[in-house]
């Protein structure tokens, strides 16, 4: 079922259907139709990727649906009331764009739709995945607690099978490490993003996504760095967009794809990495994870994952 708290104004917006980037779609229409999806199980984890998701679909006016599924145990339900959802309306107060006593229909005028959608399923994974498979969003916003190893295997993973199988480009927020959206006051940290670039899967479409993400922030003096790993020392051709402030660097080097990724966060810290991804390859990639996952689990600051577009 879904619900508003007050916080579904300003009408429906035609749900989304095709695989365009949310790039080419503001570019197509003039008018951006984007749709952000927020699976939240009201952790603080989660309040820090919903800061980011709600922050984005700020900038971009896009319609932001948060989703909450609870596990369904017969003899240990818990109601769950509107009022636990992350509330956009306080959010948005602190953050200084709506008054404190702002009304419900004033989330409305900011551009936004903002839905709330609560369900009972025994295997929350599956509810998310047929929600999303129904709903196709442009942009999943996630929480990752990066386990590894033993303790990985023993807790069900939600936030990489999700985005894996829902083939949606994803944003993996940590709930230890870096984000880019400072959840108390709403502030952009986004100067330096690394994107690992290899021949396939082509990087231009992460290149693209990762421009369109900051210049929606409208960041002055972002640097972004391409990361090709491999033995070759040659870079892929990509195109760069030009804008005055922002400048690219190319960087070669030779090693283990994720080891040096991993690496390069260490080193230069990053505030985003944005990466290009296929899935699992093969028996290994199903077993520890594929290069995306590994990454995720890994690294400091959040990760954007761009699927590769089929040929």
């Amino acid at each position: 079922m879904s619900g508003s708290d007050g916080e579904t104004e300003g009408g429906e917006l035609a749900l989304a259907t095709d695989t365009t980037s949310m790039s080419e779609r503001v570019n197509a229409t003039g008018e951006p139709s984007i749709r952000i999806v927020h699976p939240s199980d009201f952790s603080q984890a989660s309040r820090v990727a919903f800061a980011h998701a709600l922050k984005i679909a700020f900038q971009t006016q896009a319609q932001l649906e948060i989703v909450h599924v609870q596990r369904h145990r017969i003899g240990r339900e818990k109601d769950i009331h509107w009022s636990e959802f992350p509330g956009v309306r306080a959010t948005l107060a602190r953050w200084n764009i709506l008054p404190v006593e702002a009304q419900p229909d004033e989330v409305a005028k900011t551009g936004m739709r903002i839905k709330k959608i609560l369900n009972a399923e025994r295997d929350p994974l599956d509810a998310l995945l047929r929600y999303c498979q129904d709903h196709p969003p442009d942009l999943l916003v996630l929480a990752t607690r990066q386990r590894e190893g033993l303790n990985r295997l023993l807790h069900q993973a939600v936030a990489a099978p999700l985005a894996r199988l829902s083939r949606a480009m994803t944003l993996f927020v940590p709930a230890q490490g870096r984000g880019f959206i400072a959840p108390a006051t709403g502030a952009v940290s986004l100067r330096r993003i690394l994107i690992p670039v290899d021949y396939y899967p082509d990087g231009q479409a992460a290149l693209e996504e990762a421009y369109f993400l900051a210049s929606g922030f409208d960041r002055s003096g972002v640097h972004f760095r391409l990361l090709h790993v491999g033995t070759d020392k040659a870079m892929p051709n990509l195109s760069l967009p030009n804008r005055p402030g922002w400048t690219w660097e190319e960087r070669v080097v030779e090693g283990d794809p994720v080891e040096c990724i991993l690496a390069e966060d260490d080193a230069w810290s990053p505030d985003l990495i944005v990466m290009a991804t296929q899935g699992h390859m093969n028996f290994l990639d199903a077993l520890r994870g594929s290069t995306t996952e590994r990454i995720v689990r890994g690294a400091h600051c959040a990760v954007l994952a761009v699927p590769q577009k089929p040929v």
